[in-house]
């Protein structure tokens, strides 16, 4: 058996897609499962579209991920990956070999004779295609594009995932493999890259299936080993519609930004379409790559349920360090310094063990902790508990004011305060106590707890709070 060499090829004309992601993810786990070799390789001969800050963007990706490809050029000490814009000699050489063979020849058909023929056919309820107008000609020498002659028979291939699949080459034309010498397309250029790159498996999504008759027949002129295929299910909105921008996020650096962790968006995209034996949800990458094979793959469209990603994400948010939190936080968000100007290091992380519990992404931070800062606006109504009044609310947080003013503040922490409010609470009531204190300190209705908020905000900020509160009624 030939070393398994899988690859990912993304076009940099836009930033990581998460199916790009996951498609780099699936080769590679097989490629890790295997003990194979994984290659990242940009396809970047569309000059108009393609663009250095998009590739950046994909490989930056891919690196955030954890994502590590085994070989490429050498860039002081680290794997670049492979371009296509680097190789058109290489292209040029195999164009010409398809010209000289009598496998291709040059097209001068004008978008309007094109056109035209399509229109011809389908009025004629044939499905469109290259008329062969140019073939006749056979011309090896241009001006024109450069047409690839699809042999009208039959052709079968054995995907790893959907099965036997057979297409017939008289429906589906001549195509165009370059628009000239130096500039070579799609279909071309990943046959000849392939080869060359020894590719024991060619491992891309379900939209690719089309593509895959064109790039046989190409092999088969050139004399090039076929590889093996397996083609993965898209990935579907709610709507059960391919995954698009209008439906949402689509960027890998989106969800970053947003403050999903790497191991959840890689345990989550795997679960796009591939499940274990015992059917476990939250899994290491290490779990994922012993059981990983592509016979668990399923053929139907996988449903990205950001939801269901939210949830994994907390999974992994819950058991890290508080520090490790601040870390991630600091470097992500700028608004973030406010908190650590406000806070000492103590506090801080005491507020972010107060809600990290309540995190869905590393940014639901600043909705949860924002009352550490200033409580809410709120109406007087806010402070009284259930059936009680406004004169018991009031009478309640002076003394809870007068009992809080009482401890050092040197001594401010949670034992402490509730050493001193717990016997308030069993006179008056917990709900007569607790609830007006809360919504003096955070103006919610639903926060952290009040002992854990004056714990983290100090004491002159807790009196100036309560002093607001009673105030107010």
């Amino acid at each position: 058996m030939s070393p398994i060499r899988v690859r990912i090829a993304p076009s940099p004309t836009g930033n990581l897609h998460v199916g790009t992601a996951h498609t780099a993810l699936f080769n590679w786990l097989f490629a890790r499962h295997n003990g194979g070799k994984f290659i990242l390789r940009i396809e970047d001969t569309d000059r108009e579209r393609s663009k250095p800050e998009f590739e950046t963007n994909i490989i930056e990706g891919l690196r955030w991920l954890g994502i590590t490809w085994d070989e490429g050029p050498d860039i002081g000490g680290a794997y670049g990956p492979y371009r296509q814009t680097e190789r058109l000699d290489t292209y040029e050489k195999y164009l010409n070999i398809l010209l000289e063979k009598d496998f291709a020849y040059y097209c001068t058909c004008t978008n309007e004779e094109l056109e035209a023929g399509r229109a011809e056919m389908l009025k004629q309820g044939i499905a469109p295609r290259y008329n062969g107008k140019c073939r006749a000609k056979n011309a090896r020498v241009g001006p024109g594009v450069i047409r690839f002659k699809i042999p009208e028979k039959k052709i079968t291939f054995t995907d790893i995932i959907r099965g036997e699949l057979t297409f017939d080459g008289a429906l589906i034309g001549d195509i165009v493999i370059a628009k000239g010498l130096r500039e070579p397309l799609y279909n071309f250029a990943v046959v000849v890259d392939d080869e060359l790159m020894r590719i024991s498996h060619v491992i891309r999504g379900e939209e690719h299936i089309a593509n895959t008759p064109r790039q046989l027949f190409i092999q088969e002129a050139l004399g090039f080993a076929r590889p093996q295929y397996a083609h993965l299910p898209l990935l579907l909105d709610k709507q059960r519609a391919k995954l698009s921008k209008r439906a949402g996020a689509t960027a890998i650096d989106d969800y970053r930004k947003d403050g999903y962790l790497p191991e959840a968006m890689l345990n989550f995209l795997t679960l796009m379409g591939w499940h274990p034996k015992d059917d476990r949800e939250v899994l290491t990458m290490d779990e994922i790559s012993s059981a990983f094979t592509l016979e668990r793959v399923q053929k139907a469209g996988a449903i990205f349920d950001v939801e269901k990603l939210k949830w994994l994400n907390a999974q992994y948010i819950r058991p890290m360090a508080d520090a490790a939190i601040e870390e991630k936080l600091n470097s992500l968000y700028t608004e973030f310094e406010e908190f650590r100007k406000r806070f000492n290091p103590e506090a801080l992380h005491t507020l972010i063990a107060l809600v990290k519990d309540r995190l869905g992404t590393l940014h639901d931070f600043f909705t949860h902790a924002k009352v550490f800062l200033a409580p809410e606006a709120y109406e007087p109504a806010l402070l009284v508990w259930k059936k009680s009044t406004v004169e018991s609310a009031r009478e309640n947080l002076a003394l809870l004011r007068k009992t809080i003013a009482g401890i050092d503040a040197a001594q401010f922490q949670k034992a402490q305060l509730e050493s001193a409010v717990t016997p308030i609470a069993a006179v008056h009531g917990k709900g007569e106590t607790f609830w007006p204190l809360r919504a003096a300190l955070s103006g919610q209705e639903a926060s952290p707890g009040p002992l854990e908020i004056m714990t983290v905000i100090g004491k002159d900020e807790s009196l100036r709070r309560i002093d607001a509160a009673i105030a107010k009624l």
